[in-house]
């Protein structure tokens, strides 16, 4: 009785968090769109959505290359905040992942724990020298050969 009691309590309170606003606003939609401004548009193209992958693990998996150390999770939020925050201040995302790849001749890949910093910004000469100073930053920083960046087109609203 108990479990059924709690499981009834548990849909009602769910059932509150998906209901729709009584009144709609002008014109007739809800929208989960917020007020906009300069940095948070309501709407908005030519901006990508750019992904780069950090190793922050031990790298594994071809003895012949110099081993490099694993990323403390408090140094990896010193290099957020002094390299990645001040250029994307408005906003961005880490994954935490797995990932691994292959280095040229190596007869096994590489693995290693990954972060993965999702960014949208504008389209812009600036933003691309931003992505890449992080992207050098992070190799001078951590002796890796790379740091994977993916970019695809996006359409924002905030």
């Amino acid at each position: 009785m108990k479990l059924q009691a709690l499981l009834f309590a548990a849909t009602l309170a769910l059932t509150g968090c998906a209901s729709l606003p009584s009144t709609a606003p002008a014109g007739g939609a809800v929208t989960a769109t917020l007020q906009d401004d300069a940095a948070r548009p309501a709407a908005a193209s030519g901006w990508v959505r750019s992904e780069l992958y950090f190793g922050v693990g031990e790298e594994s998996g071809n003895s012949a290359r110099e081993q490099t150390d694993m990323v403390s999770e408090a140094q990896w939020r010193v290099f957020l905040d002094k390299e990645v925050t001040p250029r994307f201040p408005d906003g961005l995302t880490v994954f935490d992942a797995y990932g691994q790849w292959l280095f040229r001749g190596a007869p096994e890949p590489n693995r290693l724990r990954t972060k993965v910093l999702v960014v949208l910004h504008e389209d812009t000469a600036q933003r691309r020298d931003d992505i890449e100073a992080i992207r050098l930053a992070w190799k001078q920083a951590t002796r890796h050969q790379s740091v994977l960046w993916s970019r695809q087109p996006v359409e924002v609203s905030f």
